[in-house]
Order: C-alpha cells, then structure tokens, then sequence
C-alpha cells in the first residue's frame, strides 16, 4: 500500500496501449506502485488528441485537450508510456491553446505536471534499479518525441542496466526514426518503409533476440517489418521488461 503522503499520478494510458497493448498499461502502474505512487486511472481521459494536431486539425485537437486536461486537473503528476503522448500534453498543449490565456494556464499547468514513464521513475522519483530478470540479447530504439521533445535517453538504460540476465546491443542508428512517425507513414508510406526497413536491418545485424523501445506505436510498426522480413526478434514495450511481466507474448505485427 502505497504511503498517506504518497504523489498521486494519473495514468495516462494512451490509446494505442488501451487498444493493442493493455499490459504495458499494468507494467507501468506495476511500475509506479513500486515506487512508491499512488497510482490511478481516470476514466474520463481518452485520446491525447495528436492524430487531429498532427492532420492539422485545430478544432477537434482543441476538444480533446480540454477533455484531458479537465481528466486529470486533481493529480500530482500524470505519467505516460509513451514519449509522443507525454510530449503532445506538455509540448504541444500549450501551444495548441495560444490565443486562450485561460485554457493556456491550465495547459500549462498540466504540463508541468506531465512525465514520460521512465524519465518520471529516474528523475522525478530516484529509481536507479528494479529487481527484474530476462536473459536476453536486446537492443534499444530512441522513440522520436521521447528522445526529442522530452530527453529521454539514459532513463531507460540505466534501469535496464540492472535487469539480471539482459545484455544490452545498441545500434548504431539507435537513435534514427523508425518511419512511424504517426500520420507520417500514412502520408509518406514508401519513405516510412524505407526508414523501417533500415531499422530492421540494424535490428538484425546487432546480432539481438528482442528490440525494447518506450513507445508502441514504434514497435508495432517495427514488428509489423520484422515479421514481413523474417527477422526474428521478440519486441517489447520496455516497461513489461522493467516489470519483469515478460511472460505474455510478444508484440505481433498489426493484423491488416
């Protein structure tokens, strides 16, 4: 049970976990529990909106934001597992309500409030290890928003350097865009499958059984590559890894 004085956080689940990945959303409350937060998950919350900001939608981007802030505007912090949805809300949000100073001190007030999942666990709260264990050859992939907006980099490999069994292979592109890039593959599907093709084969030469990464939507399009390659490479999202709830199968690619 988690302390009276615990920081209560609002899990942002996102809805590419909610949809196709559930147990990331259980790894990282899992997470969060150990410690030491008071964990809940506001049912109120839905899309960050990021499809409609990203198509150039103003209008619906704006609706759903003010969905989400109102969601989570009593937590201590709201956490996501993902870097694209953690960036939206603290990047994206207060740009979004620019010409609204009112809307515009609420966005900003949630994102002050609002942390990718790792980076919270490692700056915010001092986690530097977990008790965890899975012998494997992994290699890592700097999700975009993550690494770019939100300066997560050393967060998920200093925990992982504390997983028993795991050796870490980093690619030598382990920072270069896996194509997703949300509406980016829709828009420019022969580029986005070049960049994932890339990807693969850096994946493949790294000589590694599995590929971890911070954001699913990355490792479903990665997944969907390798399986279509024939790579095999067991993908995961980090935080089952950091939980050590690694008995559920893998992510598979996407069914079309």
């Amino acid at each position: 049970m988690p302390e009276p004085s615990a920081p209560r956080v609002g899990l942002l689940v996102t809805c590419l976990v909610d949809l196709f990945r559930p147990s990331v959303g259980f790894a990282a409350v899992a997470l969060l529990e150990r410690a030491g937060c008071a964990v809940a998950v506001p049912q109120a919350q839905t899309c960050c909106g990021q499809p409609a900001y990203n198509s150039g939608d103003r209008g619906d981007a704006k609706a759903i934001a003010r969905q989400v802030i109102a969601a989570f505007a009593d937590y201590d912090y709201v956490v996501a597992p993902s870097g694209s949805c953690a960036g939206m809300v603290k990047v994206h949000y207060p740009q979004l309500f620019a010409d609204e100073p009112d809307m515009r001190a609420r966005a900003e007030d949630l994102a002050t409030r609002t942390w990718e999942l790792l980076s919270f666990l490692v700056d915010v709260r001092g986690m530097s290890e977990v008790a965890a264990r899975w012998t494997k050859r992994a290699t890592y992939h700097d999700a975009c928003s993550g690494l770019r907006e939100l300066g997560v980099k050393e967060q998920p490999r200093r925990l992982l350097a504390s997983v028993h069994g795991l050796c870490l292979a980093e690619m030598p592109g382990a920072e270069v865009c896996c194509g997703f890039g949300g509406t980016f593959c829709v828009k420019y599907p022969e580029i986005s499958d070049k960049m994932v093709g890339d990807k693969a084969a850096e994946i493949a030469a790294s000589g590694a059984e599995a590929v971890l990464a911070g954001d699913l939507g990355c490792l479903l399009n990665i997944a969907g590559k390798l399986s279509r390659l024939g790579i095999r490479a067991e993908v995961r999202h980090v935080a089952e890894v950091l939980a050590g709830m690694t008995d559920a199968p893998a992510i598979a690619a996407p069914r079309r």
